[in-house]
């Protein structure tokens, strides 16, 4: 690239930068309130636990009182994020029974998933936490394990102030639309596809 090209191009990037900036300094002088979101990070990239973990890593930097509870994975595998919770003292709960594609009873894992809602209900309900994180979540309502109008009800019905986030692959339209920020990941590559099996530390 040329010295001229080089030039128009850092030109025309300080013109398009200049004019978000001000577009963003006129939205922060209008009044907006905050409050409590519902957060659902889906697709089919890698990621979406992992953007949970750092939000909650956020929250407890800034003296919120996160919570995680997981649907697929269980507590007794000890995972990575698992080490790293216990060791800050915030709360999680492992409420699944590993993999749904690798169940050999999927009655058992539909009713697993039943009763973690219980638990996961609980929790958005009794005002211990400022953040819940409900991860691989989307797997249960997509499978009709729970039902969306009793999560709708319970989303309705939490404290103003508090957060959930829900991640997982394949959002129900009604979870979508219902939430205030929703990211999909997109997969552009994945070292699965190239036979590199899941790292302790990377995915677990």
């Amino acid at each position: 690239m040329s010295e001229d090209s080089t030039a128009r191009l850092k030109e025309e990037a300080m013109k398009q930068l200049a004019a978000q900036r001000d577009a963003h300094t006129k939205k922060e002088g209008l009044s907006r309130g905050r409050r409590g979101l519902v957060i659902v990070n889906t697709g089919d990239g890698k990621g979406k636990t992992t953007a949970a973990l750092g939000l909650m890593l956020r929250a407890h930097g800034r003296g919120l009182r996160p919570g995680l509870f997981q649907f697929i994975k269980h507590e007794n595998a000890k995972f990575g994020e698992h080490r790293a919770l216990e060791a800050l003292g915030v709360p999680f709960a492992g409420l699944g029974d590993g993999f749904t594609w690798r169940s050999k009873d999927l009655e058992s894992s539909a009713a697993m998933a039943a009763a973690g809602w219980e638990v996961a209900r609980a929790a958005i309900l009794g005002g211990e936490y400022d953040l819940v994180v409900l991860d691989e979540f989307t797997y249960a309502l997509k499978y009709g394990w729970v039902g969306w109008p009793e999560v709708q009800a319970t989303l309705d019905a939490r404290d103003p102030g508090l957060h959930v986030v829900i991640t997982g692959r394949g959002a129900l339209p009604e979870l979508t639309e219902y939430a205030d920020t929703v990211t999909e990941m997109v997969m552009v590559k994945h070292a699965y596809t190239a036979g590199i099996g899941a790292q302790a530390g990377i995915e677990h």
